[in-house]
């Protein structure tokens, strides 16, 4: 239970409306009960007046007491449901505030031992889960002890011996039931919780490989594999429905013999009575009606081992420490950005080869860079150090001669654009893809931008308003990254970086890329990390990298003299030059 004590305090900003919805609930619940006793009575004492023939019978305040419990009814259910369902939906967003707020500062390092399903299991699935502990348990739970209560109250002043007893009976199966079937049901909730997930994460491997499961022949076992956890997930669905059937059932049960018990009671009690038949259907239609209160509270807590289950799994996600901690304050953005990398080693995992190695790098303000080398030599680390996705363990980053640590995180982000390898499109309009990197941009300005990276043709038609989709799926790869470079000249940081910026680019285009950046970012610290090689000799230093540190630097022509590694990447493309 003590992991839902984080969740439950984020219902105190809706406290106010959570208690409004709770107090319509229990209004409704009584009008209910109110309808069905006031209408036995009335209905008993009308046949009774009736065979006694009575006409002196004032029928028309009874009449109109069921008139007003039936709308009274009518109204606090209107209420309620609009009341507690606009309260669940903002419950559920500061759920998805609350846990995305703490999951973002655990990016990359925190989360490098989940995988994307896992995260978007938590995110959206186990959020919608907690939900279910205003809806599914606390409401009806208030709900059916405040009817206890009232109730109860009501029979003891009229009769001692049924008010007792109807609030013993009441009582018992409010203490017991939720009790008994938490314990059964906790199991059954906490492997619907493992399945689920294991479901989605299956389901996603099998979706996203399904190309190369199928060119290696694995696609079927895969496949097996997903509709065995289908199965166990549908045994155990299975299971809890029996079990919400079996807590109704024995529900049932306890309100036919309470009923019995009740009425045995009420007739030896009113024997004397002169109308003895019009309290008797009072009672019974009371107690009858009272039980309705308990149906959603018996089979509620069967629920509670899932929901706990959800808690658990976001909680050891969420109060993971960040692997980087941002100062509250700092130097403000500086206009120019002069970086400097010291002896800077840097381990993924120990005792593991470090993806950095002793690497010391000093770039000036305004300073044009490019970083070759293969695979897996340390140059993506690189750039990911330089925005503090990490810290490294040994040596120090500084810009401007402060140390990274000392930034403030948007004195950080305002001085840094990045490009990465793999640029994210929203599920959103070409404009507000674009405004991300400068929300005050105009069209005028949004427009010019997409023609220098040559993209105007994204605009014919609906103009910036072209919706993109979900990962940007009608934009080939190229001018998904070209959306990036659009997005990083809009920011006009002091310090840009980029990841593969040309790759997935005709010769053509590649060229008009890098004039751009060479004109457009002028002033701009720039460090490119590339596989192509054309465009490099307009850059100021070539770096080459190899198991996390440099092996070769200078400029184009002094690489090139050297006849080192540079020069035997540049030499094929020459020969190509000249062939073509």
């Amino acid at each position: 239970m003590r992991a839902l004590l984080p969740y439950l305090a984020l219902y105190r900003c809706y406290g106010g409306q959570i208690f409004l919805g709770i107090l319509m609930s229990i209004v409704t619940l009584l009008a209910s009960i109110g309808l069905l006793a006031l209408s036995g009575w009335f209905l008993a004492s009308s046949a009774l007046a009736g065979a006694a023939g009575l006409y002196s019978f004032n029928y028309i305040l009874p009449a109109v007491g069921v008139r007003g419990a039936a709308i009274t009814r009518t109204a606090a259910r209107w209420a309620e449901r609009v009341i507690s369902h606009d309260a669940t939906f903002r419950i559920l967003q500061q759920l998805r505030l609350y846990t995305f707020s703490r999951i973002l500062p655990l990016s990359p390092g925190g989360m490098a031992r989940f995988r994307q399903a896992e995260l978007l299991d938590c995110l959206v699935k186990d959020v919608d889960t907690l939900d279910h502990l205003y809806l599914r348990i606390l409401s009806p739970l208030l709900g059916a002890v405040v009817v206890t209560l009232t109730v109860s109250a009501g029979l003891y002043v009229m009769d001692t011996r049924l008010g007792l007893t109807l609030f013993t009976v009441m009582l018992l199966i409010l203490a017991l039931m939720p009790s008994l079937f938490y314990r059964i049901g906790k199991q059954i909730g906490e492997a619907l919780t493992a399945l689920r997930a294991d479901y989605r994460l299956q389901l996603n491997t099998w979706l996203t490989g399904n190309a190369e499961l199928t060119i290696y022949g694995a696609a079927k076992i895969y496949r097996h594999r997903l509709d065995i956890t289908e199965q166990r997930w549908q045994q155990y669905q299975r299971r809890q429905v029996e079990l919400t059937t079996g807590a109704q059932c024995i529900l049932t049960v306890l309100t036919g013999l309470t009923l019995t018990l009740v009425l045995w009671l009420a007739a030896d009690s009113r024997g004397d009575n002169s109308h003895p038949g019009t309290l008797i259907a009072l009672f019974v239609f009371t107690t009858m009606a009272a039980f309705e209160a308990l149906v959603p509270v018996a089979s509620a807590f069967q629920h509670l081992g899932q929901v706990i289950s959800s808690a658990i799994r976001l909680s050891s996600l969420i109060k993971q420490p960040p692997a980087v901690k941002f100062p509250t304050e700092g130097p403000a953005p500086a206009a120019s950005v002069m970086l400097c990398v010291s002896n800077v080693w840097f381990y993924y995992q120990q005792p593991a080869a470090p993806a950095l190695n002793g690497l010391s790098l000093t770039v000036a303000a305004g300073e044009h860079i490019a970083i070759l080398g293969h695979t897996g030599s340390g140059k993506s680390t690189l750039l990911q150090l330089l925005t503090r996705a990490w810290d490294p363990q040994i040596g120090e980053i500084t810009f401007n001669g402060v140390p990274l640590p000392q930034w403030g995180e948007s004195a950080l982000r305002a001085m840094t654009a990045v490009v990465p390898q793999r640029v994210h499109i929203f599920s959103a309009t070409l404009r507000d893809n674009l405004s991300l990197a400068r929300s005050a941009a105009d069209d005028a300005r949004l427009c010019a931008v997409l023609k220098q990276v040559g993209l105007e043709k994204l605009f014919e038609g609906e103009g910036l308003n072209v919706w993109l989709g979900e990962g940007g799926r009608q934009l080939s790869g190229g001018e998904q990254r070209r959306i990036g470079i659009a997005r990083a000249l809009l920011q006009a940081a002091p310090l840009l970086l980029l990841d593969e910026p040309t790759e997935g680019l005709d010769a053509v285009t590649e060229k008009q890329i890098l004039h751009l950046l060479a004109t457009m970012a002028h002033r701009s610290t720039v460090i490119i990390v590339t596989h192509r090689l054309r465009g490099l000799e307009r850059l100021d230093r070539i770096y080459i990298m190899d198991r996390g540190t440099f092996v070769e630097q200078g400029s184009h022509t002094a690489l090139m003299a050297q006849r080192g590694r540079y020069y035997h990447y540049y030499r094929p493309l020459l020969e190509r030059n000249r062939l073509s």
